[in-house]
This record gives C-alpha cells, structure tokens and sequence, in this order.
C-alpha cells in the first residue's frame, strides 16, 4: 500500500480514541472547558449511562458566534499562543481537540453566548461534519449537547462496561470535581434522577459528605500546609478509617485530577508505622504549585504530571500530612492499667493455662464472659472430594498466643492458626451450605425496628444494582429517599452484627464483576460480609472457643485459606523445629 494521507474524518477518529475512552472521559473533557469559562454553576444531564445523551449546561463567559465554528476545529484553543506558554499552563484544557473529537464519534450540538452579545447561536456536528450555523435566543453561557456516542464506531460500544459501571464512573468523576471545585455549583441527573447537588458554598466538608457519607466526613483530618513555594491543603482519614485498596486516594495538581506514584507513596510514606499493612487511608489533597514548576503535556488525558522538583514536593506532601496525623492522633502512650493477663486467663478453662499471653486491660481482666462464637450448625458436608493438601488433621489445641493465633499441635508439626481468617473461612462455608439448601433464600431475621443507612451515590448505585442478591441471600433492604436505604432484616446466621454496618461492608471496596455469573456475585458479598463478621484479632477467646474454632475449621471443605485466598495457618514441620534447635544438620 502506497504511503497516502488519511483523511480527516479518520485522523478525528484516531484522535478521539486518545481522548474519549468512555462516557466518564465526555463529561470530564466539557467539565474542564466550562470550569476554564469561570462557570459558578454547571448542570449535567445524562441518559442511557452517557451512550445515548449527555448533556453539560454551564453559565460561563460563552463562545462569540463568529469563533464557534473554529472551536470545533482540531487543536483550536483560546488557551495557547507559542510553545513557551506549554510550560506556564494555568488552564485545565489547553489542545484544542475535546471538541473536535467528541464530534467525530457522536451527533454534537453546540449552544453558545457570551454576556456581550444580544442572541446565541447553535452549530451542529455529526461524525466529524459540521452542519450550518444558526442564530437561537439561548442564556449567557454554553450548552454541549452530545448524542450516541460511538454510534459509527459500534466497536467502541463493545469495549463499554455495563451501563451501572458507567454511570458510576460518571458519578465518581463529578462528585471529585465538585470536591475540587466547592464555590462552583453541580447539579448531576442520570436518566432524569438527581445523582448529585452541591450549593456551590464553598464548603469542602459538606462535598465530602456527599462523597463519603456524613459519618465519614465529620471524621476526616484537614490539612494545611505551606512551604517552599507548595501549598498542600485538604482532607485525610484518621487511622481508624481505612480501605482495602488506593482507590480512594485522590490527588489535585493546579485543579487538575493527576495520578501520580510518587504523590502516593508521599502519602503512605507520613502514614508509615500507623497503618496496618494491606491497609490505605482516604485522602482528598490538593497541591497547588507555580505552573513553571509542573509538566502537563506528557499524557494525551492530562492525567499525569512530572515536577521540576519531585523531591521537593515528595517532602512537602509528607510533612503536611505527618503534621496533621500527629496534631489529630498524638502518639499513643501505654497506659498503667494494662497488665499480663496471665492471672485472668487462670480463671478461664483452658487447655493449658498460662499460655495465654495477649495485653487487656484492668477492666478486661475483671470481666470474664466473652461474646461467644455463633453456635456450630453441624458439618458441613463437602459437595466434592477435597483436593489433595486441602484438608487439615486433628489438632490438639495448646492455647492462644498475642490474642490473635491460635497454637495447635499435629501430627506433622507446630500450626499457628489466625482466629480471624478462620472463622472467616467456617462463617462462609456455613452461609453457602445454607445457600444451598434453601432455594427460596436464606432465613433472615426481621429487626424490631428498621435501620436506615445512608450511602454515597456510587455505593449506593452499588446496592439498588445488587438488590436482589441481596435478598436471595437474608438481607431485607428497600430504597428509602435518595442515597438512604431501610435494613428491615439480615441473615439469621448474623443476627448478632450491626444491620448497619453489615450493608455498609457490602459496597466498602467492593470491586465488582463487570459481567459476572450470579453465584459469583453472591460468593463475593457473603465473603465480604463474613470477613466483618468474623472474630477480630486481639479477641481473648476462652479456652472453649478455642475448641470449638478449631473443630469447626477442622470440619470445613477448605479449611486452609480464608473466602479472600489468605490462609488461615501456618505449618512449623518437626523437621523445621529439630533443625532450629540444631537437633539435625540443615540438609
């Protein structure tokens, strides 16, 4: 094939794959144009998840009728004038391609006027054609109207999530925004629903009720920090409120959403010795800096950055945050009234007494009833032979070791048990037996009064989405207003677990199958529901439930790891032992 040009509808389309990956990158791109038109208020309308309409209306400085067609032209920008300005952007968008691209795959309406102009005008573009221009009465500002998206590309459309995966994208990207932006007022619908509604007041703290829920941001930690030229401002958890993963760790350079690794190791860097391991904080920061000192052209989403002086802003970004834990959380000192609990394990029956060394306190000590384990339900009976190395032995319970392990002996050696992914792991096989054998779903126990829970929008998409798995499996929940949901009922095996904080579990870093089996949703919710469930290390359990715990793994189908894959013990051989007291020469 001879070397030719492409034609300009097809470079449009190869440009717009660059920029527009899905519904979420539509809203983002005309977000960004109207913030950079000093809009106070931006209203969005969307159906069909962003496929079939989405609709972004702002009060902007507009766009003359004269320049509305050159501002469908590719790299058209009034942001930009020579190259040197590349390196002192203070704009969000600046290539001049949004809208050039977004009209290449989809039917685009431009409405526009500015505040000098007596009328607006209108200019329609259908797969890269733009159609004539037209004088409308329209408000001050500008409306973008963009229908079908991916229409002639229907290839685009199969790379789409489900359309509850979309719409919580598009939720997440303007509820951030808002988060950045809190003088600026969003109204979000989605297929004629309210989603989202800031007033615009300013208050970062009520968008991060929005957000997160209230409970939550009444418990964030501000931070304000400035030095050397970095302003760092915003919100962190305190170290009892953590996730699962980093997708809640959200970072503003100049206004502009970055993803940037070395922002977050800063983060992890001030929360060190203070988190779990495994375990990441929320975060909300917002980085302001000179633009000189800060690259946005290396990535055609502006979604990256580089700084002139990463080390400098490493370390402001660590310090900040370091001060604001320690200001909200000082250091932790022991306190006279622990003691060893080896007097009061004494009391307790057990195997073997004084081998009980967790820490508890004074008032631990004088209180001997324990909350129980919930009572055995019988052997649960495997659906298939166990695969060789799946199963365990009969232990011999020797006692309990950090408050957090249980110490057993078999015939092969020393097992240290974790309390918690074990009873993890008898809770989930428990829940799916009973799966099983009820087809008609789980037997649930009504509350005495309903509890009401209120959920960000994107958690609480997640649930009205799995509404019915959850009743298959003993939760009763119904839609109570918007963003707040009725708990009238849990499974009977949980009756013992608060009706709030079981639902809440369900969405907590919870990352859904995009197209998954529906058993397999089930499996994810009971195992996420078992893991809050369970028995907490740091639990001092009597000698009795220490039996009965490790009975009950014993009579489990897959009694070694945890329903998440971490395992829930660990094998010290007699050939390890007798080598590490130098009883046999290491072969």
């Amino acid at each position: 094939m001879p070397i030719h040009l492409l034609p300009s509808e097809v470079a449009s389309q190869i440009a717009a794959g660059e920029v527009v990956e899905r519904p979420a990158s539509v809203i983002k791109e005309l977000l960004e144009n109207a913030l950079d038109a000093k809009a106070s208020q931006v209203s969005i309308h969307v159906e069909g998840a962003g496929k079939r309409l989405v609709e972004i209306a702002d009060n902007g400085c507009g766009i003359p009728a004269a320049e509305l067609a050159l501002a469908l032209e590719r790299h058209a920008t009034s942001k930009l004038e020579r190259a040197d300005d590349l390196f002192r952007i203070a704009t969000l968008g600046f290539r001049g391609e949004a809208l050039a691209s977004i009209g290449s795959v989809a039917r685009l309406t431009l409405t526009s006027r500015p505040a000098a102009a007596e009328g607006g005008a209108r200019l329609r573009v259908e797969g890269g054609h733009v159609g004539q221009l037209e004088l409308v009465g329209a408000p001050v500002g500008t409306v973008v109207r963009v229908e079908d998206l991916f229409y002639n590309v229907p290839a685009r459309l199969k790379f789409l999530k489900q359309d509850a995966t979309e719409r919580r994208h598009i939720d997440e990207l303007v509820t951030r925004y808002a988060l950045a932006y809190p003088h600026v007022r969003f109204h979000l619908h989605q297929d004629g629903r309210p989603a989202l509604m800031t007033s615009g007041n300013g208050d970062r703290r009520e968008v991060l009720a929005t957000l997160y829920g209230v409970d939550i941001a009444r418990q964030m930690l501000e931070v304000i920090s400035e030095e050397d030229g970095l302003r760092v401002t915003g919100f962190i958890s305190p170290t009892s409120l953590t996730r699962s993963n980093r997708r809640e760790i959200i970072f503003f350079v100049n206004g502009r959403p970055v993803q940037d690794a070395s922002l977050s190791a800063a983060l992890m860097q001030a929360y060190h010795t203070l988190l779990m391991v495994g375990r990441y904080p929320l975060a909300a920061m917002f980085l302001e800096i000179d633009p000189e000192a800060v690259d946005v052209n290396v990535h055609p989403t502006k979604a990256e950055v580089r700084f002139r002086s990463g080390d400098q802003v490493f370390r402001g970004v660590q310090r900040a945050v370091r001060r604001a834990l320690l200001a909200h959380n000082p250091l932790p000192e022991v306190s006279p009234g622990f003691a060893w609990s080896s007097a009061a394990a004494s009391t307790r029956p057990s195997p073997q007494p004084g081998l009980d060394w967790g820490m508890v306190s004074a008032e631990q000590q004088a209180t001997s009833s324990m909350p129980e384990l919930p009572p055995p339900q019988g052997p649960i009976q495997p659906v298939q032979p166990a695969l060789p190395g799946t199963r365990m032995p009969l232990l011999r319970l020797v006692g309990q070791v950090a408050s957090a392990y249980l110490v057993a002996e078999g015939p092969d050696g020393l097992y240290l048990i974790d309390q918690h992914a074990a009873h993890e792991r008898i809770l989930f096989e428990r829940f799916m037996a009973l799966r099983a054998q009820s087809p008609n779903g789980i037997p649930a126990q009504s509350l005495l009064e309903p509890q009401a829970v209120e959920l960000p929008p994107a958690s609480a998409r997640l649930v009205e989405d799995q509404m019915e798995a959850l009743n298959d499996l003993g939760f009763k929940v119904e839609p109570f207003g918007r963003g707040t949901f009725l708990v009238r009922a849990i499974p009977a095996l949980l009756a013992g677990m608060n009706p709030a904080a079981a639902l809440a579990v369900l969405v907590e870093d919870f990352e859904e199958d995009e197209t998954p089996l529906q058993a397999e949703v089930e499996a994810r919710i009971v195992a996420r529901v078992c893991k809050r469930a369970a028995v907490k290390a740091g639990k001092i359990l009597s000698g009795e439930e220490q039996r009965t715990l490790l009975a009950d793994l014993e009579a489990c189908q897959s009694p070694r790891t945890c329903p998440h894959g971490r395992p829930t013990m660990i094998l010290l051989s007699v050939d390890l032992l007798e080598r590490q007291f130098g009883r046999r020469g290491a072969r």
